[in-house]
């Protein structure tokens, strides 16, 4: 399915069928680009082969893996483990700027451990060259006790609290930089959590380009951001960093993140000024 922005072709969605179980099979979003055509996010990089372009993933849910690749185990480190779970699609509806899903998540035996609503929305930006990705999810537990969301930092691991929305930039990125609305670098923005987070890199023939991650609710701005730039470049907001959530039975969870996609670099003061832009056309 395609995503398009005021007419112009901004990204690709994929349900996952057909991805090896290892994986963790799950929707995606790739290509995604900016309006003069840069693409930033990755597919199946060779560094991580299970980063899919933009998804939800959780690396432990009830001990299942539903990230892909190697679970973190406490005492053990990472471990290639057959508990690899599937995002099954069983309702989508599509417009050329706007996806609505229902999805199972089905641990490695089949279960169904969660059931998600997800929404995922192109808003253009009158007036700017950029348009914003609005995606928001829902998840319910589906079983009939407690639910645990957990990390590879919950496990054992420090700073690995990554689990959530998660979004893969390209592996040829050069000179990436991230920063917040206080402080420029990883080790700044890294594990706190803030309103926004700016993520600037290079593409093919020195392009620039930044992607901007607004947190559109109280509870979303409360997530620590997961940030690399170093041995590979990503975003994420994490849903458990250093202790397990805990969803008790019926019990609903839900975080939105509004992405705004640019060519060109912004700079701290840009940034709060698109990012307010960004709130507003989500509220309209």
């Amino acid at each position: 399915m395609i995503l398009a922005s005021g007419g112009t072709p901004v990204a690709e969605h994929h349900t996952g069928a057909g991805l090896p179980s290892g994986l963790s099979p799950r929707p995606f979003l790739h290509p995604v680009r900016t309006l003069a055509g840069v693409e930033v996010t990755a597919l199946m990089p060779g560094d991580h082969p299970h980063h899919l372009g933009v998804s939800i993933a959780v690396p432990d849910l009830a001990g299942h893996n539903f990230w892909g690749g190697r679970t973190f185990v406490h005492a053990a480190g990472p471990q290639l483990l057959d508990n690899h779970g599937v995002q099954r699609p069983l309702r989508c509806h599509a417009t050329d700027g706007t996806i609505e899903a229902e999805l199972s998540w089905d641990g490695a035996d089949g279960t169904a451990l969660l059931r998600e609503h997800r929404r995922i929305a192109v808003l253009p930006l009158a007036g700017r060259p950029c348009w914003a990705l609005d995606v928001t999810f829902t998840l319910e537990n589906a079983t009939t006790g407690p639910l645990s969301f957990a990390s590879p930092a919950v496990n054992g691991r420090p700073g690995a609290g990554y689990g959530g929305f998660f979004w893969r930039a390209p592996a040829t990125a050069t000179g990436v930089v991230a920063f917040g609305p206080e402080r420029r670098g990883v080790r700044w923005v890294h594990g706190r959590a803030s309103d926004w987070l700016a993520l600037c890199g290079r593409g093919p023939g020195r392009t620039r380009w930044t992607l901007l991650f607004i947190g559109a609710d109280v509870r979303t701005r409360a997530d620590p951001w997961f940030v690399r730039t170093g041995d590979y470049a990503g975003v994420g907001s994490c849903l458990a960093w250093e202790r397990p959530l805990v969803m008790g039975t019926g019990e609903a969870l839900s975080r939105r993140i509004i992405t705004v996609v640019t060519d060109g670099a912004l700079d701290a003061t840009e940034a709060a000024e698109l990012s307010a832009a960004a709130l507003s056309a989500a509220a309209g």
